[in-house]
């Protein structure tokens, strides 16, 4: 009933889940039961999809040097813009991201298009080529994805 006691005692706690009848403005994480009574298991339930629900969410989001990756929403975000990705530049740089001395070429051919292939192709290098121009527009970043003796590397 006292939603100032409440937002108080949820700075108290890193991890809640406010059960109750109508929304609460400004409060995360809420279950809305607002048809009682209601069955015990039918509760259990709605708890466990939201904290799954959460887990995901959390999950979902990746800090990637002063960016940060939504890979749910296929973003690059930092400050206040936003860059839509495709889903082989979202996979991509999250590989980058947990490579720690690079990728080289027939690496990310592998682990990102799923394919081993001894002819030449320049796809690698042609998405490379298009995300770091992406960067540069939105970020004016030139400096993200940079090639060392391992091959690509997020900095």
């Amino acid at each position: 009933n006292d939603e100032k006691n409440l937002n108080k005692k949820l700075k108290e706690v890193q991890d809640s889940l406010i059960i109750t009848k109508k929304k609460l403005d400004n409060i995360e994480n809420q279950l809305i039961l607002d048809q009682v009574p209601i069955k015990l298991s039918y509760i259990i339930e709605k708890i466990n999809i939201e904290l799954h629900k959460l887990h995901f969410n959390e999950k979902s989001q990746i800090v990637v040097g002063k960016y940060m990756l939504d890979l749910n929403s296929r973003e690059l975000v930092a400050e206040d813009r936003v860059l839509k990705l495709t889903e082989k530049e979202t996979n991509m740089i999250f590989y980058l991201s947990k490579s720690k001395n690079g990728a080289g070429i027939d690496q990310l051919q592998s682990c990102v298009w799923g394919y081993h292939s001894k002819l030449e192709t320049h796809t690698v290098e042609t998405h490379i080529y298009r995300l770091r121009k992406k960067i540069l527009e939105t970020f004016n970043d030139e400096r993200f994805i940079v090639n060392n003796k391992n091959g690509y590397q997020i900095k």
